[in-house]
């Protein structure tokens, strides 16, 4: 897919959601990282970003490559993009939100990243909303994010996330507790119109989110040695 084309779909989406509802800028003033690593789903970065600039947010697209990080559409190359700013020199606390593209190859590189894992878990931590679609529902079962979440994604993450302690459904979008998910690029629509709300809602009370280590201490109890 060209650059012209993917953003002309990305237009479209954007369109769609603005049917009923006025953009009026909710974002404006606002500062979103999008986390990718080569091989994400290419519409579903430019899709959500057209979205969050139509209201007037400013967007990052963070990364673990330095220069430029590959987009796919489906099983096929698409185009590369600007990395904006270097996964190793992203910091959480500067940042409003965080917007999760799925495709396959992108969260299975992010999911395996500690440096990704902790800047994912910084905006649980501080109750910053995320917005996650189609697979990046791996990079939060690696951090540690989605016990006790109601939430949805591709359908052949269904087994890991129940198994990682979230209830999983299968319905367009999800909002729970500042984390939106949807299940892949035909659920844009709802998706983007829930991140943009959400997003506009800013923060969850901190007492909600459990920092990664802490979670890790919980969820991983040190065993005690076996008498033999």
């Amino acid at each position: 897919m060209t650059m012209t084309l993917c953003r002309q779909v990305a237009a479209n989406h954007v369109v769609r959601n603005e049917q009923g509802d006025l953009m009026d800028n909710k974002l404006r003033g606002k500062k979103i990282a999008i986390l990718v690593a080569d091989g994400f789903e290419q519409i579903e970065l430019t899709a959500p970003r057209e979205a969050l600039e139509a209201e007037g947010a400013s967007t990052e697209i963070v990364s673990p490559s330095e220069a430029e990080v590959q987009g796919w559409n489906h099983d096929e190359k698409a185009d590369a993009f600007a990395v904006d700013m270097p996964l190793n020199r992203a910091r959480s606390d500067d940042y409003d939100a965080l917007v999760l593209p799925g495709g396959v190859r992108n969260p299975d590189k992010l999911r395996q990243l500690t440096r990704a894992l902790e800047f994912v878990d910084g905006f649980f931590a501080t109750g910053k909303p995320v917005a996650a679609i189609c697979h990046a529902s791996w990079t939060l079962i690696d951090a540690g994010v989605v016990d006790g979440r109601k939430m949805t994604s591709w359908p052949s993450l269904k087994t890991d996330l129940r198994n990682a302690g979230a209830e999983w459904v299968d319905t367009d979008v999800v909002v729970d507790r500042g984390l939106v998910s949807s299940r892949k690029p035909a659920d844009m629509p709802a998706f983007t119109k829930k991140m943009i709300e959400t997003f506009a809602e800013g923060r969850q009370r901190p007492w909600l989110n459990i920092s990664m280590q802490s979670r890790k201490t919980v969820a991983r109890p040190v065993e005690q040695p076996r008498s033999h």
